[in-house]
Order: C-alpha cells, then structure tokens, then sequence
C-alpha cells in the first residue's frame, strides 16, 4: 500500500484520478446542482516534539541545524504540518439562570493537516478539493473551491469565508453568496442576520456529513510525512467518499 500510494505522490495523480471519477458521476446524469456549500476541517497527524529552536526553523522553512548530521531523523519529522488552535464558542441553555453557572468557551489545540472541500447540494457529492497546513486560513481558499460547473448559482460557507475580497471575487463570477455574516464586534447580533444565518446553516450543515463520514466511519488521520503525501491520503479519502456516496444514491433511486 505504502508503495502504491508513492508512485500516485510521484505521479502526482490524485488530481486526474478524481476528473476521472467526476466525469464518470456526470455520464450517470449526476451533475453539480443546486448551489455548492465550502468548508473545510484539520485532519490530525502524530505530534512532533521539537524544541523551541526546531520549532522556529520549521516556521522559517529551515531544516534545523542538529537534524542536518541524523538524516534518518530529518526523514522522520514532518515539516509540513503545523498546529492550530480551535474554537469553540459556549452554547447557554435557553431558560437557564442568568446567576447561575455559565459554561466557558473553548480553545482546543490540534496538529495536522487541513481538507477544503465543495460540495454540491443537489446529491452531496465532493466536486471541488484541497489540502493545506491546519493552520491555512479556510478563506483563502474559496477561489479554489467554488466551481463554475454548478448549475446553480447560490454559495453556502461559514463566517471564515467572508470577506470583501471574497464577496467581490463572487460577485465578479456572478454567483449569489450566502456565507453567514459575522457578529458585529462588541454588539449583540441582530435579529434579522440570526434568522438568516439559522436559514444558511440549515443547508450549510450538510457538509458536516462529509467530514463526519471521513473521520469517524474511514478514521481518516495522516500518518505519511509531508504535504505532497498527506495531499494524496486527504484525496483518496475523498475519492473514496464519493464512491460510497454514489452506491447510496443509486441505492436510493432503485425501483423496489
């Protein structure tokens, strides 16, 4: 397996592999429909232990000094994967006493890598992908994501995708946003932006599907070292993903 998945890395074939599939999921009337969702999640990878000196030259992009004479050492670190811290915000009960305990907010830290995905809302198929350190910003990516294959307009995304350069790169390409606003800073959030973020995310939650699949039914978690391999796993999984996702669907439309 190990073999197999290194000549796909050299061969840098993840990306035709999945044309093909898409293709094949188009001959079988499957196209992007009805809008695409954006949203993306930090695929774990084993922790490294470096010290604070190891840590500041993998940020520079350097290999650190003491790793240059143990290259059996060097070829077992990973210098491609980073950390990131994320955040959960506190959910208050409604009804519950204003005096009494008020759960916190949290700051969970995970190592790894990150998958980006698109999918479209019509059949939930993965039809647009990337992969990135876990610390990459998901916002940057919408530009890679979004596809003009979609036969529908609309575009679903959480609030890490909002940006002006984002809205305007949408509205260039003529496709209608429906990315969640953000909590003005300081101020409660309106009533009117809840209710429509609460309807965005009605449709939005359906790509959470996706990465619960992934994590949970494959265990998705990078063991390879270096983006270029973990860009392979994080690829195949999708790949496989949409395999299964294709045998539900043609499950679901069999005459009984």
């Amino acid at each position: 397996m190990w073999l197999f998945r290194e000549r796909l890395v050299k061969a840098k074939a993840i990306d035709k592999l999945f044309a093909r599939f898409d293709a094949a999921l188009e001959d079988r009337a499957y196209l992007a429909m009805g809008g695409q969702i954006i949203d993306a999640s930090v695929v774990p990878a084993p922790k490294q232990r470096n010290t604070e000196e190891e840590k500041a030259a993998i940020k520079q992009g350097r290999i650190p000094e003491n790793w240059k004479n143990k290259p059996a050492k060097a070829r077992q670190k990973d210098r491609d994967a980073r950390w990131m811290v994320k955040y959960s915000k506190a959910k208050v009960k409604e009804g519950a006493d204003p005096k009494g305990f008020k759960p916190v907010d949290l700051a969970i830290p995970m190592f790894g890598y990150k998958s980006h995905i698109g999918i479209d809302r019509a059949h939930g198929l993965i039809r647009t992908w990337d992969a990135s350190a876990a610390n990459a910003h998901d916002g940057a990516r919408l530009s890679v994501l979004v596809s003009r294959e979609n036969t529908a307009s609309g575009v679903w995304a959480d609030t890490a995708y909002r940006s002006k350069k984002n809205e305007a790169f949408l509205a260039k390409g003529l496709f209608t946003s429906h990315i969640h606003q953000k909590k003005p800073p300081k101020k409660p959030m309106p009533e009117r932006v809840a209710k429509a973020n609460a309807k965005r995310s009605v449709v939005r939650s359906a790509v959470e599907h996706v990465f619960a699949g992934q994590k949970h039914r494959m265990g998705l978690f990078i063991r390879t070292i270096g983006i270029d391999r973990a860009r392979i796993k994080i690829g195949m999984a999708n790949l496989a993903y949409n395999f299964q996702r294709l045998v539900w669907l043609q499950r679901r439309s069999a005459p009984v």
